[in-house]
């Protein structure tokens, strides 16, 4: 994690915060330890949520742009009729037949290319992670795992291992290789290339030290890398590479996801790839802890009969009543379609933002994802201190962001699907203002 990172100390408390905030940030840090985090300098103390809207204590509202864990708007009443009712009807494991949680399996499968035929459900995106990497080493009989320098997978601790935005390149096992992520920013035309270049590096690298492939782990929209858009031959380059050493390809799609790129369901798409696993988490639940595995059915054939797999609350029914009605809020509210049209407009207004400003680097956009790279003459030290404060103003005036990349100097946009124009102009608005500060 970076220097410049939004998440302070969990005992942290700005000067100017309230004796009442002081006192909750105290309790917080003495219940819950050290290692939790918090947004802001100045954290938030959230009570409510409604679609893009999330409402403090003191009832002042902010324009959530930045959680994707609530996909289709914060506390949808849809999602909440669903699970209100399920969970006053029945809720137990996978262990029972039910036709709740065969429903929803086939429904998400139905989403996907049709060579996945299985479904897994978890209860995390990290989980999900996990078990496709376990899916990933029986079925190629190998244990190296290919993923980019500063990637993030999950928090378990085979995922862990493999985010180096949390836990840092010397936290990755040897038989794992990193490579750079495609920076179209600064490698422009040569990004793509270079990227199938360095895959087929880390392939030589294992395979001299006799280190068998087993996945390239890729996150479609390189979110932590600093969220980038390569060309689709790059991508699937890199694919067939992989593929033609034994490995398989793994789409984490947990932010990529479900509409969030505004091309179809899912953000691998973009660059005609077929992954053999697809991992999903966060928005499919729209803040219900959910995730899952969407698999070829080969690749689980000897690992169910050698392995198997049990999660007692991956696919319980309350979660299954959850992603059915998630899907059918982004169906019948055409949420695919609202990002592609609202997220082509904020991206025209982040480029007028960025003509006004010569600290804007460089704006990457694809649907609601965007990613917006702030310089400083060359000093990168300097870019992340002012990126943090531009987080920090636009927090200030009612707007929630983030940031990411190595050098944290990208600012992390990344709204709820129902976002409106209005809301963009919001946001383009207050950023302009935040940027106006330097």
């Amino acid at each position: 994690m970076s220097q410049s990172s939004p998440y302070p100390a969990n005992a942290f408390a700005d000067p100017s915060a309230s004796a009442s905030e002081r006192a909750l940030l105290e309790r917080r840090a003495r219940l819950l330890g050290p290692t939790y985090r918090a947004f802001y300098r100045n954290p938030i103390h959230l009570v409510r949520g409604s679609g893009v809207w999330l409402y403090d204590a003191n009832g002042r509202k902010f324009l959530d742009a930045y959680n994707n864990v609530a996909s289709v708007g914060h506390c949808h009443p849809r999602v909440v009729e669903a699970l209100a009712g399920q969970a006053a009807t029945l809720n137990t494991h996978t262990r029972y037949l039910s036709e709740i949680i065969l429903d929803y399996a086939e429904r998400l499968l139905g989403t996907c290319p049709a060579h996945l035929g299985h479904a897994m459900f978890t209860c995390t995106g990290s989980e999900a992670n996990d078990l496709a990497i376990r899916i990933a080493q029986n079925a190629t009989g190998g244990t190296g795992v290919i993923i980019t320098e500063f990637a993030y997978h999950g928090a378990t601790i085979a995922t862990a291992q493999l985010s180096p935005a949390a836990v840092g390149l010397k936290a990755v096992p040897a038989q794992h290789r990193t490579v750079a992520a495609p920076d179209t920013y600064r490698d422009h035309g040569s990004a793509a290339h270079d990227f199938a270049k360095n895959v087929a590096a880390a392939i030589d690298s294992m395979r001299a030290e006799n280190i068998r492939p087993a996945a390239l782990l890729v996150d479609s929209a390189f979110s932590s890398d600093g969220i980038f858009f390569p060309a689709a031959s790059v991508m699937r380059e890199a694919a067939d590479l992989v593929k033609k050493a034994g490995g398989i390809i793994i789409a984490d799609e947990v932010q990529s996801g479900f509409g969030r790129l505004g091309q179809g369901m899912w953000g691998f798409a973009n660059y005609g790839l077929k992954p053999d696993i697809i991992t999903m988490g966060k928005p499919i639940g729209d803040g219900h802890p959910m995730g899952a595995v969407m698999v070829r059915p080969e690749l689980v054939a000897s690992f169910g009969s050698n392995t198997g797999y049990f999660n007692t609350f991956g696919g319980n029914p309350v979660a299954a009543a959850v992603g059915l009605a998630v899907l059918d809020v982004i169906e019948g509210e055409g949420l695919i379609e609202n990002a592609r049209v609202v997220g082509a407009y904020t991206g025209e207004l982040l480029g007028a933002v960025q003509g006004r400003h010569s600290m804007v680097g460089d704006v990457r956009q694809n649907g609601l994802y965007f990613g917006v790279e702030l310089t400083v003459d060359g000093d990168e030290a300097l870019a992340a201190t002012k990126t943090s404060a531009v987080v920090e103003a636009m927090r200030e005036d009612g707007v929630l962001i983030s940031s990411c990349g190595p050098r944290g100097n990208v600012l992390k946009i990344r709204p709820p699907l129902p976002f409106a124009r209005d809301n963009a102009e919001q946001l383009a608005e207050t950023l302009d203002r935040a940027l106006s500060n330097w």
